[in-house]
């Protein structure tokens, strides 16, 4: 919908990325962005909180970013934690500014598998695999990797990370071989990011809405954020809230029966639910490059 006339044209819009980013979280910060682009917001507070996600999804947000850039300015706000793909997204504005103590960097590629075989071998458990050709059934859990399998993996991870360190060069300034002197897959503080060139201010939440509403001459003491985010009715909040716990997939059982069974029974709520969001992301994921920090 495009909207007749300006009616923000004294506010500044927020959009809010936490938590790990995958599927879910490009499609509503897409959808925020083209909220803003066709309200015709003249500036955007992109706040951060997050340690990164899969590849892919980081790269569509941070390309809508810099089209909408175009447009309008953009202020990135790192939060607590804004590592790996929260970085990436982050380079999509023109302007960044981190609290001292933020976690930020962690610069690189992950890919990780599991390996079962010796498990299966006690348990007696084997499979047989026909298959098109020699690397259709790579990072299988039932065996090691092959040499090959391993070269091919390698210069799968070294071009995904060559994107991002390119990413990160050419909207920082800075040149290639600079980056890839931090871009080791270390975390540091906001503090050290700003010595690195990695951002242009410190400050906080509040002091990054001040820059914004500045940076398009509206009067930082007056310019109201307004959140852009999608109205959820009170049944879909409960229901996404039972998350794995009440998914119907192998996992969510197995959890679920350890949950019943008093194993995490001691864990609290918040706690429990945000590993077994995380345990539920590594599996999901499996096998496929993350930029991803996870302590």
């Amino acid at each position: 919908m495009i909207w007749p006339f300006n009616r923000h044209k004294r506010k500044i819009a927020k959009i809010e990325i936490t938590g790990l980013i995958a599927a879910n979280t490009r499609k509503q910060v897409l959808k925020a962005l083209k909220q803003v682009e066709e309200e015709k917001y003249p500036a955007l507070l992109l706040r951060i909180d997050s340690p990164g996600g899969t590849v892919g999804d980081s790269q569509e947000i941070y390309s809508a970013l810099k089209r909408l850039g175009e447009k309008i300015k953009i202020v990135a706000s790192f939060g607590n934690i804004s590592a790996s793909g929260g970085v990436y997204i982050g380079m999509g504005a023109a302007h960044i500014m981190a609290n001292p103590g933020t976690i930020t960097g962690s610069v690189g590629v992950i890919l990780r598998g599991n390996n079962l075989e010796r498990l299966l071998d006690k348990v007696g458990v084997s499979f047989k695999v026909i298959k098109s050709g020699p690397y259709k059934d790579i990072l299988s859990f039932d065996r090691q990797l092959t040499e090959p399998e391993q070269e091919i993996l390698q210069a799968l991870i070294d071009t995904s990370y060559q994107q991002f360190v390119e990413t990160i060069a050419t909207a920082r300034n800075l040149e290639v071989n600079t980056v890839k002197q931090f871009a080791d897959g270390r975390i540091f503080t906001g503090q050290q990011a700003l010595n690195l060139g990695l951002v242009d201010r410190l400050g906080t939440e509040e002091e990054a809405r001040r820059w914004t509403a500045e940076l398009v001459g509206l009067d930082p003491n007056k310019a109201e954020a307004i959140v852009i985010e999608e109205p959820k009715p009170l049944l879909s909040r409960f229901i996404a809230n039972q998350s794995l716990e009440h998914s119907p997939s192998l996992l969510a059982a197995t959890i679920a029966s350890l949950i019943g069974s008093g194993y995490l029974g001691h864990i609290s709520p918040h706690i429990r639910q945000e590993s077994l969001d995380w345990l539920n992301f590594e599996l999901k994921y499996q096998g496929q490059p993350l930029w991803l920090y996870h302590p």
